[in-house]
């Protein structure tokens, strides 16, 4: 590549796409309409700004206000537009993506193109070594979805993680053996194959570009500093990642020359040189260095899988969410259908009355998740009974309001819990009206920390998703059933839940969707709840303070500074155990006492779209 081709590290600068029907070219006369918004720290230096719609809400109209003392206001205004939109978690793959759709792309080219970028700019959760879900809503109302989840290596065993005395190791969270047979590639693949405009060396071609070199954000400086103790434990990943055995500094330029080789061999060959080809040899060479059990068999037989959507109906509106392996789609059915039963708006936003059933209607939903849910094509799952009015009668009838049920009256369990995870969201909108919705991840920062030597980019330790040992916590304190051990190409359960509503009429009206590992699945609910019950604009809808409930361990969950005294003694006074998130070092990026990252896309009753991206990481939402 000739270096006047290369992204310009401090303003993205994209060449010209191709369009397959006629040819475009962008350049500064274009007529573009770029708002955005960058919340949190400098992660979003540089963001252009403009027009955004006032932030006055039905929330707002009814004296509805969040705690004192809590960082994120509910005045801010959306960030709003006309043609497009794509939140993510970063800038530079947003701008990605929102020059994608300026070229005449439509919204699955974006999403695969931000998707690529964030593989390059957001290391630590955007991937190529991973795996993930898409939920895509065409603009004729049909929604598909899409599972590229890794999946066990053909030589897994269901005890593999165990030690002599039967005790789980840290072998499924770091190192070799942690990896599952990734999927990211093959779904980013099918989903242009099937619905993109623009040519496929034309959505790859920007995270190329950013691969040869891009500035450092006080993110990734955060994240490498928390994650260099484990980066560190293999050398190869440190000697990219720590060049000079140090974090690199704010502002740096930051080359990923194996990872653009990678990048382009994927351009110019398509996925099969990544399940396939030279690639493929790279990944098996790492994985014979370390011990993994990846071989060329299961990388040549991955295959992303278009499974049917759930669909559940809430207060009239439509949500559509992923199908097991994640047990997203079914589990905030349950929550849904639940919760139902009680008029959330009149009992007020996050009031003690609200959280309790809230909480209690978590409590059960997650006790039948984790009990009964796992890969579809290994188990039969009673995904009926998780959609069934029956199933919420039944539930809802064991709610008391008058006092909280201890988890082990529901179903007994283990006590732990630690919800971060390194999985990121990112949403689309385009000017015909397509949506889609990715969630993707390695799972842990970094994933197991390897980095696959001459192709410079993490592998995933999705492996621990499984139940290595059934009835025993997880890294994210979810204590699983026997349907989700581990097997030989099988798929691990997963909480992600990109989502796409729709309002009474069937029209689109909200793209959602979040990492944060067990709590994915109460954050894009909270951020349902937020607008459809409680008036809230986007903005609100994202800066709101969370609540959590996984059954096990037995507590509320909140955030650092979330819940005024009041309410949380109010909660304690009807049984529950309370705990705030831990605020870690003042500095520390992550461990700041917040949970999740939504990027969450509406539409406006005039047909324009509002954005916003969460602040607790430092996103960005772009328009045109």
């Amino acid at each position: 590549m000739r270096d006047a081709d290369r992204i310009d590290t401090s303003r993205p600068r994209w060449p010209t796409f191709r369009h397959r029907r006629a040819a475009l070219s962008l350049g500064a006369g274009l007529a573009l309409l770029l708002v955005g918004a960058c919340q949190a720290g400098d992660a979003g230096d540089g963001a252009e700004t403009g027009a955004a719609s006032p932030a006055a809400s039905a929330f707002i109209e009814a004296g509805g206000a969040f705690p004192d003392g809590w960082p994120f206001a509910a005045e801010d205004a959306p960030v709003t537009a006309s043609e497009g939109m794509v939140a993510s978690t970063d800038e530079f793959a947003s701008r990605v993506g929102i020059e994608i759709l300026a070229a005449g792309g439509n919204a699955v080219d974006a999403a695969v193109a931000t998707g690529l970028a964030l593989a390059v700019v957001n290391p630590e959760a955007g991937n190529l070594g991973g795996g993930g879900f898409m939920m895509i809503r065409l603009a004729d109302g049909t929604v598909f979805a899409q599972d590229h989840r890794e999946k066990a290596p053909l030589a897994a065993t269901r005890d593999m993680y165990l030690d002599e005395d039967g005790n789980v190791t840290d072998r499924s969270v770091l190192g070799h053996l942690a990896a599952g047979v990734p999927g990211t590639v093959s779904g980013l693949w099918e989903a242009h194959r099937r619905f993109g405009a623009l040519e496929w060396t034309d959505v790859v071609q920007p995270s190329i570009d950013l691969a040869h070199g891009f500035e450092v954000t006080t993110r990734l400086v955060s994240t490498l500093d928390a994650a260099q103790e484990g980066i560190r434990a293999f050398p190869h990943s440190a000697r990219i990642f720590l060049p000079g055995d140090a974090v690199p500094g704010i502002g740096d330029t930051f080359a990923q020359p194996d990872l653009a080789a990678v990048l382009t061999r994927l351009r110019d060959r398509g996925p099969d040189d990544f399940y396939r080809g030279e690639t493929a040899a790279l990944i098996v060479a790492e994985m014979e260095r370390g011990g993994g059990i990846i071989t060329l068999e299961d990388l040549d037989r991955y295959e992303t899988v278009w499974r049917d959507p759930v669909a559940f109906d809430y207060r009239g509106y439509t949500v559509h969410s992923m199908p097991p392996p994640s047990s997203g789609g079914l589990t905030m059915a349950a929550i849904a259908n639940i919760l139902e039963r009680w008029d959330l708006g009149a009992m007020g936003w996050n009031s003690p009355e609200t959280i309790h059933v809230m909480a209690e209607s978590f409590r059960r939903a997650y006790a039948d998740r984790n009990e009964y849910l796992a890969d579809p094509d290994f188990v039969e799952l009673p995904a009926g009974e998780f959609l069934s009015e029956a199933y919420a009668d039944s539930r809802a009838a064991t709610i008391s309001t008058e006092r909280a049920t201890p988890s082990a009256e529901v179903n007994p369990g283990i006590d732990a819990f630690l919800d971060e995870s390194h999985t990121t969201h990112y949403a689309v909108v385009d000017s015909e009206g397509n949506a889609v919705a990715v969630t993707t991840s390695i799972n842990s920062w970094y994933g197991g920390k390897v980095v696959v030597e001459g192709a410079g980019f993490f592998l995933n330790n999705t492996m621990d998703d499984f139940a290595s040992k059934p009835g025993t916590p997880n890294q994210f304190g979810l204590v699983q059933g026997e349907r989700n051990a581990i097997g030989p190409g099988k798929r691990m359960l997963s909480a992600m839940s990109p989502t796409i509503v729709e309002d009474a009429e069937g029209d689109l009206f909200l793209v959602t969707g979040t990492p944060g590992g067990a709590t994915i699945i109460t954050t894009v609910l909270q951020s349902i709840f937020n607008v459809v019950d409680h008036g809230m604009n986007v903005v609100q809808a994202v800066h709101a303070p969370r609540v959590h409930h996984q059954h096990l361990p037995d507590l509320v969950f909140h955030e650092y500074g979330g819940l005024g005294g009041a309410t949380a003694s109010a909660l304690e006074a009807l049984g529950h155990t309370v705990r705030e998130r831990d605020p870690g070092p003042p500095d520390a990026y992550f461990t700041g006492g917040m949970s999740g990252d939504l990027q969450l896309i509406m539409a406006m009753p005039d047909g324009s779209w509002t954005a916003w991206s969460d602040p607790r990481r430092g996103g960005t939402a772009l328009g045109r």
